[in-house]
């Protein structure tokens, strides 16, 4: 599938792929899709309705009932009818997501959406974006950092939650992530790591990296 003017970024949880995204689709003026969104609407969903992440059949069902739409305008992004981010960041959500998103068939519907969110262009970033969404996106970007700077990260990001539980809950997801979505950069992706650099520069070398590779898309 062509998509020149698709940006994926790709990376495990807290290496940053949500900051940069967003501020990304604010430079470049493309369409902002965090599929983790998605995966995690599901979740909340599911454990609302009290379906099991072993349920594939009931969670199909609950997937199929999911609405994307766009909505902002700074940046322009994805949004779940029915979850505010609160909703989609409980400790309930973050200790579920990895398991409910690992059926295959699951991720193939999402990954069909996930196209058409893109077919008009998008900074969209995940686990498998450059890989298997949109392989052929004109820049691809992974991003990793080490685990003390994730959990660092994710721990501001949630601040309800105490640091030594996300430290367990990112370990439980990388085991459980690792057999879905190996950590592995997509062929062509651009490595950047993120341990040094804060939300800015990581910015400012993501811009770099694409008046390099796609100068058409910098304004």
């Amino acid at each position: 599938m062509k998509a020149g003017s698709v940006i994926a970024i790709d990376g495990a949880a807290g290496s940053g792929k949500s900051t940069l995204a967003r501020s990304l689709a604010r430079v470049v003026r493309l369409p902002y899709v965090n599929t983790g969104l998605m995966y995690r609407a599901l979740t909340a969903s599911a454990i609302r309705r009290g379906v099991s992440e072993d349920d594939v059949e009931g969670l199909l069902d609950i997937t199929r009932g999911l609405r994307f739409t766009f909505g902002g305008s700074d940046p322009h992004e994805l949004k779940v009818e029915g979850f505010d981010d609160r909703a989609l960041t409980t400790p309930d959500v973050e200790r579920s997501v990895s398991a409910v998103s690992r059926h295959p068939r699951i991720r193939a519907w999402m990954h069909e959406v996930q196209r058409a969110l893109g077919a008009d262009g998008a900074v969209m970033e995940g686990r498998d974006i450059g890989s298997v969404v949109f392989p052929d996106a004109v820049v691809k970007l992974y991003l990793e950092a080490a685990p003390a700077k994730r959990i660092e990260r994710r721990a501001r990001e949630r601040s309800r939650a105490g640091s030594d539980d996300i430290a367990a809950v990112l370990e439980a997801r990388d085991q459980l992530d690792a057999r879905t979505t190996p950590p592995t950069p997509p062929p062509g992706a651009v490595v950047i790591d993120t341990d040094s650099l804060d939300a800015d520069a990581t910015l400012r070398t993501a811009i770099a990296l694409i008046r390099q590779l796609a100068p058409e898309l910098v304004p």
